[in-house]
């Protein structure tokens, strides 16, 4: 042990910039502050905030020494003392120039920042190439879920045909909810407004840009392909309503609001990638059905390790700092001892595949004239764009008619759209209430 104290002691320090003191960054600084020494033994160093970037000087910010805090970060990550940058601000514009400075200062950089690293993760890449730097980003997708270190490196060595992922905590509350308290919409996303799960604007979250550029960056570390936040195909859960919850419930599965990053292989043997974000519907025995509350979870499929799921807290201020955290202490190894972590390969550099070209299974929901021969008519419809019927229920609908509920066998999404703008044009059908996309089967 002393030996090791004295190699601890000999050790150069780490100098810390800390950009940002919201939630993340005032959890960030407490614990490196209060495990200061258990940080000097997992790193072989001692790691040392020696300054900190903030928007507003005139802040109280209690236990925080006055004179490390400074509203330069420009200034702040190009000091000579700073060898490790931690970016916690948010946004895109801003912390884009400051972290690009920081790389190509050599600095090493730690960010959370998912929009940031799903719109540029090439130019950021390419900038810690450059110089040497290394960049990390664990809690960008999933804050305490370690999904980002496992596709660099773990499973660098296979071939990874699909992730699908709940990666948005306050959508999963949301449609949790409405499924077992059978809520609306609107009373879960009050709810989770009250609770803290939902910003006062929601956007981001309930349309799903959020879980957008997690997508992004989840496609991009699977297939070592350049995939950006606008190549994602996005569709919130706004649309989606109580009936459509109980239709889940009779068809044996549940609804969330599904990433999705998959290889794709047409018939000439070409590949591309697809990376979108919707509702879809998911069987009960499937290992995500089970992702309750704010949780999130990523299954992954590989060609040789299988099927993997990561589970856990995906968002909050702890969970997201633990994994800035483990980010932190990688990067300090590295500067210590002199090592490098992997980068962001885009080595394959795959085409994304064209929306319409994707194929799943569908959720029809439609009003009827209740009269023979319609069956037929609606079944030939379906036929007519290649769409298989895999099971067809009818109930009754009061005067309105008859609600015809339909599942598919896999269809290809242009398929199944030129199908239902058909429907739409039947004389005998009265309304379609709703397409829903059906995953992991």
């Amino acid at each position: 042990m002393a030996d090791q104290a004295d190699n601890n002691a000999a050790a150069p320090t780490v100098g810390v910039a800390l950009l940002g003191m919201g939630t993340v960054g005032t959890e960030v600084l407490r614990i490196l502050q209060d495990d200061a020494q258990d940080f000097t033994a997992r790193t072989g160093g001692p790691i040392e905030v020696r300054g900190i970037a903030v928007s507003d000087l005139s802040k109280p910010r209690p236990g925080v020494p006055a004179e490390l805090l400074t509203d330069d970060a420009f200034g702040l990550v190009n000091r000579e003392d700073i060898d490790l940058v931690i970016e916690v601000i948010g946004g895109i514009d801003y912390p884009r120039t400051v972290v690009l400075s920081a790389l190509r200062a050599g600095k090493s950089v730690v960010t959370a920042n998912k929009a940031l690293v799903a719109a540029h993760a090439g130019e950021l890449s390419e900038a810690a190439d450059s110089s040497g730097a290394d960049l990390f980003f664990e809690a960008a997708v999933a804050a305490a879920i370690p999904v980002v270190g496992p596709l660099r490196r773990s499973l660098a060595g296979d071939r990874v045909n699909q992730v699908m992922g709940i990666v948005n905590g306050t959508t999963n509350f949301i449609l949790d909810a409405m499924y077992k308290r059978g809520a609306s919409y609107d009373e879960m996303l009050a709810e989770a407004t009250a609770l803290g799960y939902a910003e006062a604007d929601p956007s981001a979250d309930v349309d799903g840009y959020d879980a957008a550029s997690k997508a992004a960056i989840l496609a991009n570390l699977a297939f070592h392909s350049p995939v950006g936040s606008d190549d994602v195909h996005v569709e919130g859960i706004r649309s989606i309503n109580v009936a459509d919850i109980e239709a889940a419930k009779a068809a044996g599965c549940t609804i969330k609001l599904l990433a999705i990053c998959e290889r794709l292989v047409d018939d000439q043997g070409q590949e591309s990638v697809s990376a979108r974000v919707y509702p879809a519907l998911i069987p009960l025995d499937h290992p995500l059905s089970s992702v309750s509350e704010s949780f999130n979870a990523i299954f992954v499929v590989a060609e040789y390790a299988g099927r993997l799921m990561f589970y856990g807290n995906g968002a909050g201020g702890a969970p997201t700092a633990s994994a800035v955290l483990g980010d932190v202490v990688a990067a300090a190894r590295n500067i210590v001892h002199g090592g490098r972590a992997p980068g962001m390969s885009t080595y394959a550099n795959l085409p994304v595949g064209d929306f319409g070209s994707v194929r799943t299974r569908y959720h029809v929901d439609m009003v009827v004239d209740d009269r023979p021969g319609v069956l037929a008519e609606v079944a030939s419809t379906f036929s007519v764009q290649g769409v298989s019927l895999k099971t067809v229920r009818q109930e009754e609908a009061g005067d309105a008619g008859a609600r015809l509920v339909v599942i598919t066998h896999h269809a290809a999404e242009s398929d199944l759209e030129s199908t239902v703008d058909n429907l739409k044009n039947l004389d005998a059908v009265k309304a379609v209430n709703s397409v829903i996309r059906m995953e992991g089967n």
